[in-house]
């Protein structure tokens, strides 16, 4: 397929009906399809949106181009979930079917209302002079999953001083109405933060200008997503430009975060925002949305991928995936990130390291895993996922004496993303023990490194299954286990046919 312009227009319907079949059908075949984590059936996934708890189910949805692995014609998939793990494909949500969102169904975040779920998101339209036009606009779905979009816009454009990048809203309730934050270019180039506020979720004004610290904006915001954590108020966001004297991230562009002592959404302001600081140090983490459950947690879902970059799996014409969701908390100012607990549920049969020689292995691993490790001060280990030729290797070498996680993903045997470099390192205290929960599921990694304090993800391409994990070093240095996981129960579509005819 020749990518242009054309192409990633088509309308859904202009396609050729045996083009989606087929395609869902080669995404099937791929040596790298995951077990548990969220996957387009065909063609590209990108940011999540909507998360939300309603009506007694989790929901999700996320932005898809089912028809190639580029960024084209989106629309939103929807999943639901009881238990945060496993998910049902309920198929396509919102379409671009209005003259709001007639090239892009975008970004944007959902709260429950009632017996109603409320949808904010941004609708992309392309002028025939294929100027941006940018709507954010609002739809109510039912306990029947039925969507039924509002007929005019919410906020028909951005202010003035404003460019048309202007998306991404993350909708907040308080006791006194309605705010969302959007993410927005100044006319001068530089990324900001606006906040609109709203009594009935129909009439919007802006309140002004988040006071994002200056060297934090970039040329553009996107994806501002706004939790509570200890009544502290703490923004994920991804400034895209961002200056390497800023922070020194390795992608080409980093989801970042902020914690600050209050937040005063009225004014747009902060109070004392503490240091700018990434929010996941490996390779491939983007557009996270988080939300405050009903049950108190703070719970986030990231895109694994990035915008500009092209994975090996594209030749097989789909590409991307979500990560695990994860349970966010605050200590120190530091914002911890681990999985949710039932993710301990996909446990089935476990295996002790036992070492021979400096080295463990376990074998006959079904692609999806996790390890446990624990590394004494001092010491030093590293760790091979490989598959059972070991014809390519994953690797991560834990140091505890000199105090950082380093994770080399050039020797896997399908590099991509090589521009942006092929090792990623976090720096810790040395001489310290330091703990790893190390999650694999077939072509992502999703690394927890001392309990949450860090965290590093990524998409790797071994040349089959993941199957052995070989563990190097002291046998004194080291205790840990490994788990098996059980298959997945993700239920339903599972394409988008029924959606799209």
């Amino acid at each position: 397929m020749i990518w242009n312009r054309k192409t990633r227009y088509t309308p859904y319907e202009q396609w050729p009906a045996t083009k989606l079949p087929q395609l869902v059908a080669q995404a099937r075949q791929s040596k790298w399809r995951m077990q548990h984590h969220i996957q387009p059936a065909s063609g590209l996934l990108n940011d999540p949106n909507g998360f939300s708890y309603f009506d007694g189910q989790w929901h999700l949805f996320y932005q898809v181009f089912p028809f190639g692995p580029v960024h084209g014609l989106k629309s939103w998939q929807h999943v639901t979930s009881k238990n945060l793990v496993d998910w049902h494909d309920e198929g396509l949500a919102i379409r671009p079917d209005t003259p709001y969102d007639s090239h892009g169904a975008y970004t944007g975040t959902a709260l429950p209302i009632d017996d109603q779920l409320f949808i904010m998101y941004t609708g992309n339209v392309r002028t025939a002079d294929w100027q941006r036009e940018s709507y954010q606009l609002g739809a109510w779905m039912d306990t029947d999953n039925h969507i039924k979009k509002l007929s005019q816009p919410l906020i028909a454009h951005a202010p003035a001083g404003y460019t048309s990048s202007f998306r991404d809203p993350d909708l907040i309730r308080t006791d006194h109405g309605y705010y969302a934050l959007i993410g927005a270019q100044t006319t001068t180039e530089i990324g900001a933060i606006l906040v609109y506020f709203s009594k009935d979720l129909t009439t919007w004004t802006c309140q002004g200008e988040l006071n994002v610290p200056a060297d934090a904006r970039g040329y553009m915001i996107e994806c501002p997503n706004l939790v509570w954590i200890d009544q502290q108020p703490v923004l994920l966001f991804c400034p895209q430009g961002l200056s390497q004297a800023t922070t020194p991230y390795q992608n080409i562009y980093p989801n970042m975060y902020l914690v600050a002592d209050q937040l005063d959404l009225a004014q747009a302001q902060f109070t004392e925002p503490h240091a700018l600081t990434q929010l996941d140090d490996g390779f491939d983490v983007y557009a996270t949305q988080a939300i405050n459950a009903p049950d108190g947690r703070a719970l986030a879902v990231s895109w694994i991928g990035l915008p500009e970059i092209a994975y090996p799996t594209d030749r097989e014409n789909w590409a991307h995936c979500l990560s695990l969701v994860k349970e966010l908390t605050l200590k120190d100012g530091h914002l911890y990130q681990n999985p949710v607990a039932a993710v301990a549920d996909l446990r089935t049969t476990g295996h002790d390291l036992v070492f021979e020689q400096q080295r463990a292995a376990v074998t006959d691993l079904n692609g999806s895993f996790e390890l446990l490790l624990t590394v004494p001060a001092d010491k030093v280990v590293t760790v091979n996922i490989a598959d059972q030729q070991e014809s390519g290797q994953l690797q991560v070498t834990v140091d505890a004496n000199q105090g950082h996680v380093l994770i080399d993903r050039q020797h896997t045997g399908n590099p991509f993303a090589e521009d942006y470099g092929q090792t990623r390192q976090v720096e810790l205290t040395a001489h310290k023990t330091i703990k790893i929960r190390l999650i694999i599921d077939v072509s992502v990694f999703e690394c927890y490194i001392d309990n949450g304090y860090s965290v590093m993800t990524g998409r790797f391409f071994l040349n089959a299954t993941p199957s052995r994990l070989n563990v190097q070093g002291d046998p004194t240095a080291v205790t840990g286990k490994v788990w098996e996981w059980r298959q997945s129960e993700h239920t339903g579509v599972d394409n988008n046919e029924t959606k799209i005819k």
